[in-house]
């Protein structure tokens, strides 16, 4: 039997949202800054390589200088070395970009084989250091699939403060004894909690602006973990999420909306906040 009706859901659907980014979502310039910073004195000391006619002498002067300056390199090619990213070396030997470090040789075979080579010896930069401010700025892109969701849990967070709802964000199914009994070793993460008069609600939240498997995947998980929740007497699950991505997922999505009995959009979240204050009040 259906939770929702068909009307209902075209109603949701109807009602989801392009976006929830501000103009500060697309770069977190502070982010960028820091890891710079971080690296910015082995950075300025590269600038010694910057307009070499001699650059072989001048990496091997540097190297005797200071040999530990080279372990940076990665990032001059947009790589971090935590990514531990493998490449086939001249024999076809998959290696570790950062073994290219260790060794003189492996540093001017990096350098040459990489094309920083004509980056230093042509001017094409005069600082690394703002080079490479320009390189974080680029893999920061990378990060915005998770300030997305980020956005949208700071986002319910904020209605729920401007409602007076007091709640309990990150919390987990082991602090519920009846659903960690149901669950067992599935734990389960949820972003936030809210004790009501009679029951805690165990609310998850997110946004998706473009489709993909990931959503298909969710929607497929919510829908198996609601009931499974919702058996407590004392505890009930809710899904707060929106986003136009859900359209390429409408299908999913549709059978979750007739299965979970708590799940809104930025639109309707207004009525969760409505039953939480008048559970108060009863």
């Amino acid at each position: 039997m259906k939770i929702h009706t068909t009307e209902e859901f075209d109603m949701f659907m109807s009602q989801l949202v392009d976006t929830n980014a501000t103009l500060d979502f697309y770069t977190d310039f502070e982010k960028c800054k820091r890891y710079v910073e971080n690296i910015s004195i082995k950075l300025n000391q590269l600038n010694y390589l910057i307009g070499k006619d001699d650059l072989n002498g001048a990496v091997s002067a540097l190297w005797s200088e200071n040999p530990n300056v080279f372990s940076v390199l990665d990032i001059l090619i947009a790589v971090r070395t935590r990514d531990k990213k493998k490449v086939l070396d001249d024999a076809g030997v998959p290696r570790l970009i950062e073994s290219y470090f260790c060794t003189l040789d492996g540093v001017l075979e990096y350098i040459n084989n990489t094309g920083l080579k004509d980056l230093f010896c042509n001017k094409q930069v005069t600082n690394l250091v703002d080079y490479v401010f320009g390189i974080e700025v680029g893999l920061d892109t990378n990060a915005r699939k998770n300030r997305s969701g980020t956005l949208m849990e700071n986002k319910i967070a904020q209605i729920f403060d401007n409602a007076g709802i007091v709640y309990r964000r990150e919390v987990y199914s082991y602090d519920f004894e009846n659903v960690n009994k149901i669950l067992g070793e599935d734990v389960k993460r949820f972003d936030f909690a809210i004790s009501a008069s009679n029951k805690t609600y165990l609310i998850e939240v997110n946004f998706y602006s473009g489709g993909g498997s990931k959503l298909n995947e969710v929607a497929r998980s919510y829908t198996d973990l609601s009931p499974k929740i919702n058996s407590c007497s004392d505890v009930e699950f809710v899904w707060i999420t929106d986003g136009i991505g859900w359209k390429n997922a409408r299908n999913k999505l549709e059978e979750a909306f007739y299965a979970i009995p708590h799940i809104y959009n930025l639109t309707t979240v207004v009525d969760f906040v409505k039953r939480i204050n008048k559970s108060a009040i009863d």
